[in-house]
């Protein structure tokens, strides 16, 4: 339970006793496939050498302990994906011939239909068109790309569902979790993936994996960094010229520009998708979260709770020191357009709205620059995963499996082009894939062969800086795999803490505290008395652990 608030500072800690990294690959942390015994660990985050010096972490943890896949094949004559839906994850780990076929697909599944979310970088959505289609083209499947706002992604999959009849494969977040009664096992293609393109970044798994079902209810093929993005001459007039390292130095020194210099710091408090993900943030870096590792809400409980009101005393104070009350309304696009419009000293965020500086507000664009997670007091600093690339197959999609997962496998494999089209904002969930051969549609870089070659040449060079614009200006996201973790961090992503983000609860208690509607202790307790029966109801259903 305390590795979280340990894992910054400069000694150990318990992980995650069903999750532990893998100590060998910055890219990479174990990808167990069922149960495993408990792991020591700690991990190691060089810092970009143009900043100041952040705390340190290592990577440490016993061989012996991980979960490995057997090479024995499959026997009696019982198929592969018999074999997994009889033994769920244990048959998973016992077969060693790749676990889905991807044979050609028969009349009934030459249609696929997707849906998924309009990406924030449109050169993303315009790529990827073009690409479903040729692949199309190239297996005879007709192929539809359908996109949405991600706001509506999760009703719209809903509504599919309960029609029995949509999308063929759907793109969601963490809300993916949620709809794993509905879906279809994707444990052969997880598994084929790991074969294919090498160990996955571990939060891949925790957003596709319930322990407490052993189901594979999706496949994570990418995930975007969650990052500070602030005003480097503000900062810099203010005295600290590589922006703030410590959620305190975003209280100080933000109250001094705001003051002085007329510019608030940008952090929502609202029921939008930004406001959810720094709301987390601040609570980690306070050593509290919504769940344990074993999905029992702590967040107020004994020592949580504690930390959980300081945590809100915090924003409260952050809000009447260095900001104004339109971060109470604001939508998901509302702190870039602050941001954009030069009306920001900070913001927590992707690159997004860099990416979008710089084709309508380049001036701006050359002064925004990159910051980590910010530090709590004492230490511990993580992101949440911005976004996620988790596709689900529903059930009434079942003639289109094969076809689908065909497509996923494609996918991955061509990740690097992902990751170029859209500018950098996806970072891959396979770093090992290697690059394909030929022309990519991108300067080739010298001496890259795999996606983490490119992942640190390109963030060392942004192929896509302005001219004149300073170069290495995300070298500070470098070590996001070190410091990035999921929606109901210390434990999995699961259907109970999906809801919670849902239905905004910890932006509402931030914002509830700051506006004075309740003192910060009830409004935990506040938010603590929505988040139970949340929980209690799918524990019911069987979803996920803990304790009635």
């Amino acid at each position: 339970m305390h590795f979280v608030g340990a894992c910054f500072r400069r000694r150990q800690g318990n992980i995650n006793p069903r999750d532990a990294p893998n100590p060998n690959d910055r890219y990479a942390a174990a990808y167990l496939i069922g149960e495993s015994s408990a792991h020591r660990a700690t991990c190691r985050c060089e810092p970009p050498s143009h900043s100041r010096r952040r705390p340190v972490m290592s990577n440490t943890t016993d061989d012996n302990q991980r979960a490995h896949v057997s090479d024995a094949p499959s026997s009696h004559g019982i198929s592969r994906r018999g074999l997994l839906r009889a033994g769920g994850a244990a048959g998973l780990a016992a077969i060693a011939a790749p676990l889905f076929p991807f044979a050609a697909a028969n009349a009934a599944e030459r249609t696929l239909k997707i849906l998924q979310w309009s990406h924030f970088v449109p050169t993303y959505d315009k790529w990827f068109d073009q690409f479903a289609k040729e692949w199309g083209q190239k297996n005879n499947v007709h192929v539809t790309v359908d996109h949405i706002n991600i706001a509506d992604l999760v009703t719209t999959t809903s509504s599919e569902i309960s029609a029995n009849s949509g999308h063929d494969l759907i793109e969601l977040g963490a809300e993916a979790a949620a709809f794993s009664p509905s879906v279809i096992d994707m444990a052969d293609i997880n598994q084929e993936a790991a074969k294919l393109c090498g160990t996955p970044f571990y939060v891949a798994k925790r957003v596709s994996y319930n322990p407490t079902k052993k189901l594979w209810y999706s496949f994570c093929h990418g995930w975007t960094v969650d990052c500070g993005d602030y005003r480097k001459s503000l900062w810099h007039k203010a005295g600290m010229p590589n922006g703030p390292d410590t959620w305190e130095d975003v209280l100080t020194i933000g109250a001094d520009i705001m003051s002085k210099q007329g510019i608030p710091v940008g952090i929502g408090m609202s029921q939008e998708l930004d406001s959810n993900m720094v709301a987390r943030a601040v609570l980690w870096a306070w050593d509290t979260y919504v769940q344990d590792e074993w999905d029992d809400v702590v967040l107020d409980k004994d020592v949580f709770k504690r930390r959980s009101v300081e945590a809100v005393k915090y924003m409260a104070d952050l809000f009447h020191k260095t900001m104004t009350p339109e971060i109470f309304s604001w939508n998901a696009a509302s702190n870039n357009q602050a941001l954009i419009a030069g009306k920001a000293s900070y913001i927590v965020n992707s690159i997004s709205a860099y990416r979008s500086a710089q084709e309508t507000k380049p001036d701006i664009a050359k002064d925004v620059f990159f910051t980590g997670p910010l530090a709590g007091p004492n230490a511990t600093r993580w992101a949440n995963v911005h976004v996620l690339y988790d596709y689900i197959i529903p059930k009434f999609a079942k003639a289109r499996e094969d076809t689908a997962k065909q497509f996923i496998k494609h996918l991955i494999e061509n990740y690097d082009q992902a990751m170029y089209y859209s500018k950098l904002y996806n970072s891959p969930s396979y770093f090992n894939t290697a690059i394909p051969k030929g022309n990519r549609g991108y300067t080739a870089v010298k001496d890259a062969t795999t996606l983490a070659d490119l992942n640190d040449a390109w963030f060392k060079d942004d192929p896509f800086r302005l001219p004149g614009e300073a170069k290495g200006k995300l070298m500070p996201l470098l070590g996001a795999t070190n410091w990035t973790t999921n929606l109901g961090h210390p434990g999995y992503s699961n259907p109970a803490v999906g809801e919670v983000f849902n239905t905004f609860i910890l932006p509402n208690m931030m914002a509830k505290a700051a506006r004075g509607d309740l003192k910060p202790e009830a409004a935990v307790d506040d938010a603590a008395r929505q988040i139970r029966p949340i929980y209690e109801s799918w524990r019911k259903r069987g979803l996920i652990g803990g304790k009635a």
